[in-house]
C-alpha cells in the first residue's frame, strides 16, 4: 500500500508519517521539493536523524543546493523506489503537490522540466512558463488556478488524470486556518532562534544565489536581509507572510487535484490524530 500524508506546511505531516511508518513497517519517501537538498535543514523543517529512528527514509538530502533537480528527476527516482519496494508498505510524505502527481499519475516530463513545484512560483513565473510553451492566449496572469491547471494538462498531454498504482490512499492533515497561521508564525520564530540566519549565511557564502536558495521560502528573505535590503525583523515578517500564502495555495492544490481524506490535527492530543488516521487506514485495508 502507498499511504500519502499530505497537507500544508506546519500541520504535522512529519510526525504522523513517522508513526505510520512504524505501525505499518513501511519505508518513507520524501515528497517535499526543498528537502531534497543537503544542508538546507532549519528553513525546510527537515526531519532529523533522531526523528527517523530505524525507519528507512529516501530522497532526503540527495543533492547539493547548487545542483539541478527537476520534477522529471524526482519522478524517475521515486518510481524506481516504488518498484524496488513494491512488496512493502510505503509512506509518501510532503507538501509538494506536483511531485506527488508526477510520481503517481500519468504525467510525462522532459529532463528540462521545472526543478521546483508550481506552488512555489509567483503568478508572473507561472505565466512565463506558459508563454514559453506557446499556450498563453486565453490565460490571465491573475488566474493562478487556471495557469497551474494549464501547466499540468500539458504535463500529461491533456489526458485525463489516472493513477498508475494500486492501493494508493491519500490522507491530508488540516486544521483551523487561524490556528495554522499562528503555528506557522511561531515556527518561523523558532527557526530564527535555532540559527536560520547562520544556516543561510553559510549556504550563501558557499553557493551564492543559486536557484534553490532564491526560491525556497525562508532562504531568499534571509539572503535579502544579508544583502542589506531588509532588517531581520522585516525579513522575518515576510517569511511568515509568504509561508501563510504558501499554505493556502497548498490547500487549494490538494483540494482541486486529488481525492483526499482530510483529518483535523489535534495539537493538544496528537495521539488521537494518529489513532483516527490508523482507524481510517485499517478500514480501507
Amino acid at each position: 500500500m502507498i499511504i500519502c500524508v499530505l497537507g500544508p506546511t506546519g500541520v504535522g505531516k512529519t510526525k504522523l508519517s513517522e508513526q505510520l511508518a512504524i505501525k505499518y513497517d513501511a519505508i518513507v519517501i520524501n515528497a517535499d521539493a526543498m528537502q531534497i537538498y543537503r544542508e538546507m535543514n532549519i528553513g525546510t523543517a527537515k526531519i532529523t536523524k533522531e526523528e527517523m529512528s530505524d525507519v528507512p527514509h529516501y530522497l532526503f538530502d540527495i543533492k547539493n543546493p547548487d545542483e539541478e533537480y527537476s520534477v522529471y528527476n524526482y519522478q524517475v527516482d521515486a518510481r524506481k523506489l516504488l518498484d524496488q519496494y513494491k512488496d512493502r508498505n510505503i509512506i509518501l510524505v510532503g507538501g509538494t503537490g506536483l511531485y506527488v502527481k508526477a510520481l503517481l499519475y500519468n504525467y510525462e516530463f522532459e529532463e528540462k522540466s521545472s526543478s521546483l513545484s508550481y506552488e512555489e512560483y509567483s503568478n508572473q513565473e507561472l505565466y512565463d512558463l506558459i508563454k514559453e510553451r506557446g499556450d498563453s492566449t486565453d490565460v490571465h496572469i491573475n488566474n493562478r488556478r487556471r495557469m497551474i491547471s494549464r501547466l499540468n494538462s500539458s504535463a500529461n498531454h491533456g489526458l485525463k488524470d489516472e493513477i498508475l498504482y494500486d492501493n494508493v490512499l491519500f490522507i491530508g492533515l488540516s486544521t483551523d486556518r487561524s490556528e495554522l497561521y499562528n503555528r506557522i508564525d511561531k515556527r518561523v520564530d523558532e527557526m530564527i532562534q535555532s540559527g536560520l540566519v547562520e544556516e543561510v549565511r553559510n549556504l550563501y557564502n558557499k553557493y551564492g544565489k543559486v536557484r534553490s536558495l532564491m526560491t525556497g521560502i525562508g532562504y531568499k528573505e534571509i539572503i535579502e536581509y544579508l544583502d542589506g535590503e531588509f532588517s531581520l525583523e522585516d525579513a522575518t515578517k515576510l517569511i511568515k507572510k509568504r509561508s501563510r500564502h504558501y499554505a493556502k495555495r497548498q490547500y487549494t492544490w490538494f483540494n482541486n487535484q486529488m481525492d483526499i481524506h482530510w483529518i483535523n490535527t489535534n495539537y493538544d492530543d496528537f495521539n488521537s490524530t494518529i489513532k483516527e488516521t490508523i482507524d481510517y487506514i485499517d478500514e480501507y485495508m
